[in-house]
């Protein structure tokens, strides 16, 4: 391709809306514009780096059996309320003015839409079936370009199997496809446990990079490869002591104190003797929740251990509820349901709020004085805790997902009657996993991970091309005809090439060349010429090579591999 003939507007300055570097060259390396927030263009070059981020996922789904559909986006409403999705997506659905119709933020109900229609036997499965198609989701504040946005590119897959133990192979096989597919794109990634969200579900993993870009937060350990996500990841860390004498409780006047440290440092004490209170409502009943010290409360836990629908109490409803404001609330004479954090199992002599403002209460014995209480694993680890496979301490930092593999179960066959009939001709639900790929993300995280001051850095299966030609001062003849025969020869060798002929300075042409970030740079101008030679150039090291003309296609196809 003739680079002026190719559209390919570059930037020489930072836009001003962007922060993440893949965002930031993305831009300037003219693969992308924004039409509006989180809705962007992909132009020319940013779209032969797509198309074959998804021909390596096609090839590697195909390999282990799948089977490529192309679904609408455009969804009748009345699939989506068959599992009650509607109202678990809320406002991230986009809806038509109508109301009849969605855009599909995902396909699991359209897939078991067509499984319940002509699955019906044993016989029929193990079915896995995939497509690459685009995804709309109404992101209230859509950031970091192309990672998060409401208009993207998602490889889905479904698989439809007959057992638990078909579900554990067909989730394997996706494992190592996605293990297969992320190592030819040249990421480096690991695993960590995940929450199933509204996905549902009994189980999930998600591949993810680390990334200051990253919306995600991610506990990990690098002795033992231990990760989680932190809406499911655990750690080891002291609980509160126990006491061997438990005081008598005792009302203490605490006035403007509203937080933990307020209270430590209002009674000179250590935020491991206090209790921290928070008052959610689960399906509109209070529930007072219970945290050690300055603990925050895991809400993806806490719905799971709750279920149904959660949210923190109102500040104009706690008085209501509690007798109290926000900072003076706590266990003793609460009414309703009341869940403790593990690290304070057992607890006493602790301090707590009185449920009556400006005022907490000493000396409280979790055995003795707040009746019924429950305990569960509700808090949220922080970097420095202690790793709870291994004697080491976990990092907490925040990632970008790449892919997202789900045990969905009979989630979706059950509530859709999507049955078979076994062998002895019983019905049955189908039992499916999910798996979804972020294409877009691929493309984003692989630049994140590979770019340096003056541009991007592609590998050969993921460059738009593998060699960027640069004719220096075209309009001396030996240059323009060299230029001519090596871009023609390259072509007829099947090696992708971008042909610089603009007539703009050398320097503007290798600031481009670096930027644009092809795998290998040949530059042809008249002082190399004169001694039949050019420069070749590796843009990963900087390397550069004087090679004779008559060589050069064997020392590209060296240098690619």
């Amino acid at each position: 391709m003739r680079l002026s003939k190719y559209f390919v507007p570059t930037l020489k300055e930072v836009p001003n809306d962007a922060v993440v570097i893949s965002h930031i060259l993305m831009l300037r390396s003219g693969m992308v514009r924004m039409l509006s927030a989180g809705i962007y263009s992909f132009l020319p070059l940013g779209y032969k780096v797509i198309k074959k981020i998804s021909e390596i996922i096609r090839e590697e789904m195909d390999a282990i059996g799948g089977q490529e559909f192309h679904l609408p986006a455009l969804n009748p409403r009345e699939i989506w309320e068959e599992t009650g999705r509607v109202e678990a997506f809320g406002d991230t659905m986009f809806h038509l003015k109508n109301r009849e119709y969605v855009l599909a933020p995902t396909h699991e109900e359209i897939m078991t839409f067509h499984a319940r229609n002509v699955v019906k036997s044993y016989k029929d499965m193990p079915q896995i079936w995939y497509q690459i198609q685009t995804k709309f989701r109404n992101e209230p504040r859509p950031r970091s370009g192309v990672i998060r946005g409401r208009q993207f590119l998602m490889k889905d897959a479904y698989s439809f199997d007959t057992s638990w133990e078909g579900l554990d192979k067909s989730y394997e096989l996706h494992d190592k496809a996605y293990r297969k597919i992320f190592d030819r794109c040249g990421l480096k990634y690991f695993v960590v446990g995940a929450s199933s969200g509204a996905m549902g579900g009994t189980g999930s993993e998600e591949f993810m990079v680390k990334s200051s870009a990253g919306e995600d937060t991610v506990a990990y350990c690098e002795s033992c490869g231990y990760a989680a996500n932190v809406e499911v990841a655990t750690s080891r860390i002291d609980a509160a002591e126990r006491d061997a004498e438990s005081k008598s409780i005792y009302e203490i006047s605490t006035p403007n104190v509203h937080s933990i440290d307020e209270l430590c440092d209002f009674l000179v004490i250590d935020e491991t003797q206090c209790a921290k209170s928070r008052i959610y409502l689960n399906n509109d009943k209070p529930v007072l929740i219970l945290m050690l010290g300055n603990d925050e409360v895991n809400e993806t836990k806490l719905e799971k251990v709750l279920g149904g629908n959660i949210r923190p109490a109102h500040p104009e409803e706690l008085k209501d509820i509690s007798g109290a404001d926000a900072g003076s609330i706590g266990p003793v004479g609460f009414s309703g349901r009341i869940i403790a954090d593990n690290r304070l199992k057992n607890a006493n002599n602790m301090f707590s709020g009185a449920n009556k403002n400006d005022y907490h209460i000493g000396g409280i014995d979790f055995n003795r004085d707040i009746p019924n209480i429950e305990y569960a694993d509700l808090r949220i680890v922080q970097s420095g805790e202690g790793c709870p496979r291994c004697e080491k301490h976990l990092e907490v930092f925040p990632a970008i997902e790449l892919g997202h593999i789900f045990k969905l179960g009979t989630k979706y066959s059950e509530a859709m009657g999507a049955n078979f009939l076994d062998e002895n001709g019983k019905e049955h639900p189908i039992i499916m996993g999910s798996y979804g790929i972020g294409v877009e993300r691929v493309m984003a995280c692989y630049i994140e991970q590979n770019h340096d001051a003056n541009g991007i850095i592609w590998n050969k299966l993921l460059a738009p091309f593998q060699v960027h030609l640069l004719g220096l001062n075209l309009k001396k003849q030996e240059v323009s005809d060299t230029c001519a025969i090596i871009y023609n020869e390259l072509k007829h060798n099947n090696i992708e090439v971008l042909f610089d002929d603009r007539d703009v300075t050398a320097g503007f042409k290798f600031n481009d060349a670096d930027l644009l970030g092809m795998p290998i740079q040949v530059v042809i101008g008249e002082k190399k010429l004169k001694e039949n030679k050019c420069e070749v150039k590796v843009r990963k090291t900087g390397e550069r090579f004087d090679v004779e003309l008559s060589g050069l296609m064997n020392k590209v196809k060296e240098l690619l591999g």
